[in-house]
């Protein structure tokens, strides 16, 4: 798995791939996976449920705090019905690429 594949540069951000799991018995990053199509997303998964966005706010949450960043520098830019998201991190790419290295490969 690479990190590189769930990356995408924007500008002075970067723009990161997510399958989310809403209603978990946690909330977590669980490192990068495959889908069955080929592509690779993070894994993450958390508590709240898909209802008015609950999800994607306890995501944007989520992100923010693992990345050591504030909640306005992480935003949900696409998919936000669907659960594979794209997400934008107003941070260096160097920095989000470390971090994601850190986590498994599933």
């Amino acid at each position: 798995m690479s990190v590189a594949a769930v990356l995408t540069p924007d500008g002075d951000g970067v723009l990161v791939r997510i399958r989310l799991t809403p209603k978990a018995d946690r909330d977590a990053l669980d490192g990068i996976r495959k889908l069955s199509d080929g592509t690779e997303v993070v894994a993450a998964r958390v508590r709240a449920i898909p209802d008015k966005g609950k999800a994607n706010a306890a995501l944007e949450g989520l992100l923010a705090k693992a990345f050591g960043l504030p909640k306005s520098a992480v935003a949900l830019k696409a998919g936000h019905t669907a659960r594979i998201k794209t997400v934008r991190f107003d941070a260096a790419p160097d920095k989000v690429a470390q971090i994601l290295s850190d986590l498994p490969a599933l």
